[in-house]
Parts: C-alpha cells; structure tokens; sequence
C-alpha cells in the first residue's frame, strides 16, 4: 500500500507525536485505554487526570481540539445508549430535575459516558498523528499475526475501489431512471448490491493471483527497516506508568 494513501482523520503536522515511531505508540494507547477501561467509576478525579493527559498529548501534538471534537461523534451511538439507561435501569431511583432515574443506570452510563470519551479521544489522536501505512506497520512491529495484518492492510487499501465501484453503479442506476420512494422498488439495489458482492470477490481473486505471481507469501516487506526507539520507549513507558498509578490510587481511593 502506498505511503500516499492518507485517511480523514490524519492531520499532517512535522514533529512531535508524528514523528514517533508507531509501534510506540501504539502500544502506549492500548496500555493506556486499558488503564482508563480499569479504572473505578467512583473514581471522578482520575478520569479527570486521564483527560488532563490526554489534553498535553493533544497539544504536545499541535491537534486542534475542534479537529478531536468534530471526530469524536464516532461515540454518538453510546451516548444514546448510556441515555437511556437511568430511564430504563431498575433499583432504587433518584429525583433529578423532576425525573425519576434509576440511580445503578445513572452509574452505568457515567461509566460508559467517562470512558467512551477517553477511549475515543485517544484512539483519534492516534489516528491524527500516524498514517494508515505506518499503523500497519505498527502492529506488524508488535508482532500482530500477519494474517490479521494483511487483512486489515488490504481492507484500507480496497475500500475506496469498492465505494468508488458503488458509485458508478449508483450514477448508472440514476441514469436509467431509479428513483426509490418505498421498499416495494428495493429490488434493483437488492440485486445491485449482489452484484458489488460477487465483483469485488473476482477483484480480490484477481489481485491475491497477481500477488502470488509476484513472491507474495503472506506478508509486506519492510522496506524502511526498523527505527530504534529507546527514548521513545521510555516516555511512553512513563506515561503508561503515570496511567497505571491513577488506576490504582482510584480503587485504593474510592
């Protein structure tokens, strides 16, 4: 996969966390979630600790936080779930703002609110400051199975040749007169979309041959070769310790 391929939620800035090896940090945001996914729900103070980590990382990174906000809509659909929660949650309830709201719901979806938000935030700014080539590079790093590795790398790669394939199915649908206005004219998407299935198969068989053909045996060589790390190591070492600590002070705490 090209180095060119640049996805959405990157954003091109030199230095700083960009320029950080990324199986560093890759490492160091999974150790890091974890640390948060730990952490007690009574535990107000760390999960304030763990945004104000989050908040130097962001800006140690020059990301703007409108750029973090507009992404963070990925957790929209928690959010809705941890909504309802109070309302449909059983035990003992609580009066807020005249609303009788079940006080284990309320905890529930503070719970999910708390670190949905830190886990996503998290997540884009990873994604802000590592390209998708050097992500898969990361986890080959990490020593991710191969197997999961490609199928990631080509799942990036043949995305855009699939939705731009759809596109021009949708243009050709259009252009003979399509016009859905109830489920009863579904057929045609129906039986295009099986279409899309059955050639985006033959263009997987397609390339996976050529590959072959090629030397292909499971997985990409490593062109750049690995970059040491040491000091990059330790910061993140510090950082995931940092993390680890405000885990275990807020279950000694709450």
């Amino acid at each position: 996969m090209a180095g060119s391929h640049v996805h959405a939620l990157y954003l091109h800035r030199p230095g700083g966390l960009h320029a950080a090896e990324p199986h560093v940090k890759l490492a160091a945001t999974l150790l890091f979630v974890l640390a948060v996914v730990a952490t007690p729900r009574e535990a107000f103070w760390a999960f304030g600790a763990f945004a104000g980590m989050l908040a130097v990382a962001t800006a140690a990174a020059r990301v703007p936080p409108g750029f973090v906000a507009r992404r963070m809509i990925v957790e929209i659909p928690f959010l809705l779930f941890a909504f309802f929660l109070p309302i449909v949650g059983q035990g003992e309830r609580v009066e807020v703002l005249g609303w009788s709201l079940s006080q284990s719901g309320l905890w529930a979806a503070w719970n999910i609110l708390a670190k949905a938000t830190l886990g996503a935030w998290a997540s884009i700014l990873l994604a802000a400051t590592t390209q998708i080539p050097d992500l898969l590079d990361g986890f080959r790093r990490l020593r991710t199975p191969r197997v999961i590795t490609a199928i990631m790398g080509f799942m990036v790669r043949y995305l855009d040749v699939i939705v731009g394939e759809w596109n021009r199915m949708r243009v050709a649908l259009r252009s003979r007169g399509y016009r859905p206005r109830n489920l009863r004219q579904a057929g045609a998407l129906a039986a295009a979309s099986g279409v899309l299935f059955i050639r985006s198969y033959e263009r997987g068989e397609r390339v996976y041959l050529a590959m072959l053909s090629r030397g292909y045996d499971g997985e990409m060589p490593d062109l750049d070769g690995a970059t040491p790390a040491g000091r990059q190591w330790l910061v993140a070492a510090v950082m995931v310790a940092a993390a680890a600590v405000i885990t275990t002070l807020g279950w000694v705490t709450r």
